[in-house]
């Protein structure tokens, strides 16, 4: 029993960064933009928001400062796609290596630092809950602001005025600026806020799951976060199923040793990543359904 409730809370623990990061590529995505610079955006929200919580002695001020400087090199990726009209895949790729060597930059002098750790934050009379309340209801806050993040997207997307907007502005940005839709703007409004998710997705990582600076703590989830796009279709349910997926896996190792199961660690490691690669191939075979997900200009320069 132990071993399940070790699990469950741990994976929603472990998918929360990536379910940040995810909400955010996928809005981001779904307006026509390719960003491929989450990596180095996670890695130095992880530094900035480890930094900022340590010196402030704020969690809160953490995560605002990481998802502000997430969003400012996002707006980076924006100005050269946007703007100079520079190719996606290269700027993306070249936003993450900036992001890289700036989150190094940013947390030399707190290596190997370590913080208390974002406090658990028990749901009343439902963390008393025998077995449920320790799986779900005695997490920190962040955990559950994923979940809101996760509906709230939905939602917007399906269901608001601004979410037939972004769509629309992902599925044909020419005809979108014909009805007078700034796509510009627009675009690089959900650059931005994937950005920000982003840094938010790293700074969870640094100051709550594993609270402590460490370069290269985030070790691909950045790439993991552009493939649950695709294994998810484009669709909020999917992509954050996929996250809670990854999250249960990364968890194995830990649990199989606790059963008493001898496993290659250097396996059990290596298997989240594996699981991805394999799904992603899954998904892959089914062009048709991906093609009426995936919006139709997404990499595409938009030109007038």
């Amino acid at each position: 029993m132990d071993v399940l409730i070790f699990m469950v809370s741990g994976t929603l623990a472990a998918a929360t960064a990536l379910i940040f990061a995810a909400m955010g590529e996928l809005v981001a995505e779904k307006s026509g933009m390719l960003n491929l610079g989450i990596e180095g955006m996670m890695a130095t929200g992880a530094a900035m928001g480890f930094v900022a919580a340590t010196v402030s002695g704020s969690y809160i001020v953490g995560f605002l400062a990481a998802a502000v400087l997430g969003a400012l090199l996002s707006l980076v990726f924006a100005v050269l796609t946007l703007v100079f009209r520079a190719n996606q895949t290269a700027s993306g790729l070249a936003i993450g290596i900036l992001g890289l060597g700036l989150s190094s930059a940013i947390g030399k002098k707190f290596e190997s630092m370590t913080l208390p750790g974002v406090p658990d934050l028990p749901l009343g009379f439902l963390a008393k809950i025998p077995v449920i309340g320790p799986m779900f209801f005695q997490l920190d806050v962040m955990v559950y602001v994923s979940i809101l993040l996760v509906f709230a997207t939905w939602y917007v997307l399906n269901r608001t005025k601004l979410g037939l907007i972004i769509r629309a502005v992902g599925e044909n940005p020419q005809n979108a600026h014909a009805l007078g839709l700034k796509v510009v703007w627009i675009r690089a409004g959900c650059v931005a806020f994937g950005g920000a998710m982003a840094g938010i997705g790293g700074a969870y990582m640094s100051t709550a799951y594993t609270p402590l600076w460490a370069e290269g703590m985030i070790a691909g989830r950045g790439w993991i976060v552009v493939a649950l796009t695709v294994f998810g279709t484009w669709m909020v349910p999917r992509v954050a199923f996929g996250a809670y997926l990854f999250g249960s896996i990364s968890l194995l190792e830990l649990s199989i040793q606790a059963l008493g199961v001898n496993v290659s660690s250097q396996l059990m490691s290596a298997l989240p990543y594996l699981v991805t690669i394999v799904m992603l191939a899954l998904i892959s075979r089914n062009t048709l359904f991906i093609r009426l997900n995936s919006p139709a200009s997404l990499g595409a320069t938009f030109k007038l």
